[in-house]
């Protein structure tokens, strides 16, 4: 079960990935914690792992502040993760799936799908398409059977920007034909083919960079929100 100081890890953490708290902006803990609804304690110890994650600055009598990336910091946060990516579903594609994780993956491509066969991208559907997409990386780094590759991959996810746990939800053909790679990806595991799962995941990965990097800029303006704010 998750502890209180891990939730507000979680909580903080989530802030920073999607823009609410700013690069640079600095943090107090008396306001985090009435923000969070929480005591200082538990604060006090968010902050800390957080500042061993790397996404957090402290300095003696300054405090803390958010970690500022440059685009340079990021992109090799995208190298790893291909690499690492690549490494798993290679792993993946030699080992086997399970039938849960076969489950997991097919449900996250049936509901991609039903999401994308519109046309659009509707605001209402980006949580969801959001969640798949964590759920289907997650569960082929679990299927590497590879705990150092989970390890590893999961503090590259945790640079802003990086994180699978963006999506920027702007262009439809670009969020399908990054859809089209998971189907890809999933089917050549399927298939036990380890050179081919691994090739295909690294280049689902440099394409996502690529995005990233051009729109770096135009994100960095708005404040690093994944998509315009409504209306």
């Amino acid at each position: 079960m998750e502890t209180l100081s891990e939730r507000v890890t979680t909580t903080v953490r989530d802030w920073i990935l999607h823009g609410r708290l700013q690069p640079g902006a600095r943090i107090e803990e008396v306001p985090l914690a009435q923000q969070i609804g929480v005591s200082r304690t538990p604060v006090r110890t968010a902050l800390a792992a957080l500042v061993s994650e790397g996404l957090i600055d402290y300095q003696p009598k300054r405090g803390y502040s958010v970690r500022v990336f440059d685009l340079d910091a990021i992109m090799a946060a995208y190298e790893v993760r291909a690499c690492l990516e690549g490494l798993a579903c290679r792993n993946a594609a030699r080992r086997g799936l399970t039938d849960a994780q076969a489950a997991t993956l097919q449900r996250c491509l049936d509901e991609g799908d039903r999401i994308l066969d519109g046309g659009e991208l509707r605001a209402e559907d980006h949580a969801p398409y959001q969640q798949i997409n964590v759920d289907l990386h997650t569960t082929l780094l679990q299927a590497s059977g590879n705990p150092w590759v989970e390890r590893f991959a999961d503090q590259a996810h945790r640079i802003p920007y990086a994180s699978d746990r963006i999506v920027l939800w702007e262009d439809h053909p670009v969020i399908h034909r990054s859809h089209g790679d998971h189907h890809r990806i999933v089917e050549a595991i399927l298939d036990r083919d380890p050179l081919r799962a691994e090739q295909l995941m690294r280049e689902h990965v440099y394409y996502a960079g690529m995005i990233l990097k051009n729109n770096f800029r135009r994100l960095q303006a708005r404040g690093g929100s994944p998509m315009p704010a409504p209306g």
